[in-house]
């Protein structure tokens, strides 16, 4: 695919609107089926990015946003990684080569910026997961995510 009109740049808080529209779009249909609400999501995504050591990137294809990756570097027993909390690409996008971009940007920053892993969490049933490991990320076994749902709800 023809990717001489994609550009990735820092995520920025002027176009929160577009990536809490198209985060939504992303995560409140199918496979998730989530229920963001606009106020909810910008809220999640500004979190984010107003933290410490923040490291955002947006994709555009001549002009039109396609997708994001919020970041944040994170000390580790074995260095500084980069550890992906939300990557997301517009539906209507997907399947172009737009997350291989933007993994590979994130990739080269880390690299440039000497850190030792990218490390990211996902669901093992969801299409996500043959999309990291078709991009030679690897699975952890010995670690296991535990949460405790305070109102009966998950």
């Amino acid at each position: 695919m023809d990717h001489s009109n994609t550009i990735v740049k820092p995520v920025t808080r002027e176009d929160i609107s577009a990536y809490t529209d198209v985060f939504m779009e992303a995560y409140n249909q199918p496979p998730w089926n989530y229920q963001w609400q606009p106020a909810d999501a910008a809220r999640y995504l500004m979190e984010y990015l107003l933290s410490d050591n923040f490291k955002g990137f947006s994709l555009y294809e001549n002009d039109v946003f396609a997708g994001a990756l919020f970041a944040r570097t994170k000390t580790w027993w074995n260095g500084r990684q980069l550890y992906i909390d939300e990557f997301f690409i517009a539906p209507s996008m997907q399947g172009r080569g737009y997350g291989k971009l933007l993994i590979s940007h994130a990739e080269q920053f880390a690299r440039e910026q000497q850190l030792v892993t990218i490390t990211l969490m996902t669901h093992r049933f969801m299409p996500a997961m043959k999309f990291y490991t078709g991009i030679d990320f690897m699975q952890a076994p010995p670690f296991v995510i535990l949460f405790k749902p305070l109102n009966g709800d998950i």
